[in-house]
């Protein structure tokens, strides 16, 4: 089967059940994944094993069902469900005679295609060169003609056909790079700071409505796609309310299970504007049935980026899909606002989340002057 560029690429799925309880979620998952990246899926293949195959994850004799399956349907694709090492996948590709890839590198395919920004495209070269150099050197001799395939695209694609040295010394640039693009947005950062400007930033799991609900509350003009990962690049802008001062609201890249500690430390310096927030809008999807589950992966990977600390707000998103729900607000004991909910979509609830980060802005001014007197207080006695 060939494939170009015009079209979708085909490919067969393959997850091994391992007694996770999360299972039948990650695989629903991993078939976003690959609708996101433009595959068209022609089968899913599933098994259960104790624990994975050294060799080659699903087992001899599953592989030699996948592999007959391939050559009957001409796949030209196969994707696990899982992170492979680098021995799996090359018996994998070997086994199966076509190009194999994981879940990992379907989410960097991804994030190649929707990094925006210089930083963001840093980052997933970056995050490419590490993870791929190991896999993919070497396993098909034609890999620089694939220039559209899934896995193998994006801006570190090139690199992957450098020796180690060039390689090493590519990796060391980008990390250079983003540096510099750090300190410069530490610069933004401190000013914001020193005009006492609100920080907020808006957390959730991929496909939570966090950029239709940032681009209602700062009239931005942020992509908004039903699709995994649809933002990738950090986006701030301010939301002023007249007499109240301003607020800096900051859009951020969704979590998702299973997210690669290597993805969370590529883009850690993205990320940042959310470790330096004073508080996050956690926003939550209540009309999936598993967003419960969804709330504590976001807050694993939270407290990876040591950002576990900041005040939370939870914001439960897309109540017009819930029957039952309405618009409003719940206090916790020491009556602030601990939990929003509204339709982004819709708008209901939208003025009780504006009327709470005024209410978060108000008491620390409140607390700023406070702090102020005390000081002025403290050296007068001095």
């Amino acid at each position: 089967m060939q494939q170009t560029s015009s079209g979708p690429e085909s490919a067969l799925l393959v997850s091994i059940d391992l007694g996770d309880t999360d299972y039948h979620e990650s695989l629903a998952e991993l078939r976003l994944l690959a609708e996101t990246a433009g595959v068209r899926v022609l089968a899913t293949v599933e098994a259960k094993r104790q624990r994975p195959d050294a060799a080659l994850f699903a087992g001899s004799g599953k592989v030699q069902e996948i592999a007959a399956m391939v050559e009957q349907m001409e796949v030209p694709l196969v994707i696990f469900n899982h992170e492979l090492s680098p021995a799996q996948m090359r018996n994998l590709t070997t086994q199966l005679g076509t190009r194999v890839i994981d879940r990992t590198m379907l989410i960097l395919d991804i994030f190649a295609q929707r990094a925006q920004s210089h930083e963001g495209k840093v980052q997933v070269e970056l995050a490419q060169l590490k993870y791929l150099s190991t896999r993919l050197v070497g396993q098909n001799a034609d890999m620089g003609q694939q220039k559209f395939a899934v896995g193998a695209r994006g801006p570190g694609e090139t690199q992957l056909e450098l020796d180690r040295r060039k390689l090493d010394k590519r990796v060391h640039l980008l990390k250079e790079r983003l540096e510099k693009l750090k300190g410069q947005r530490d610069l933004l950062r401190r000013s914001r700071n020193r005009s006492d400007v609100l920080s907020v930033s808006i957390v959730g799991y991929t496909n939570a409505g966090k950029s239709t609900l940032f681009n209602r509350l700062t009239k931005a003009n942020v992509y908004v796609a039903n699709q995994l990962f649809a933002t990738l690049d950090t986006t701030s802008r301010r939301m002023y309310a007249e007499g109240q001062g301003e607020i800096v609201v900051s859009d951020t890249v969704g979590f998702i299970r299973h997210l690669p500690h290597g993805l969370v430390a590529a883009f850690r310096s993205t990320l940042e504007e959310t470790i330096q927030a004073d508080v996050l809008l956690h926003v939550v999807d209540l009309s999936n049935p598993n967003h419960d589950d969804q709330i504590a992966e976001v807050n694993k990977v939270l407290a990876e980026i040591d950002a576990g600390d900041i005040p939370q707000i939870l914001v439960f998103n897309k109540i017009d899909q819930v029957e039952g729900v309405e618009a409003g607000v719940i206090r916790d004991e020491h009556d602030r606002i601990s939990r929003v909910f509204l339709s982004a979509q819709s708008g209901a609830g939208l003025e009780d989340l504006r009327q709470t980060l005024l209410e978060i802005r108000a008491a620390r001014q409140a607390a700023t002057i406070i702090e102020k007197q005390l000081k002025q207080a403290r050296e007068s006695w001095e």
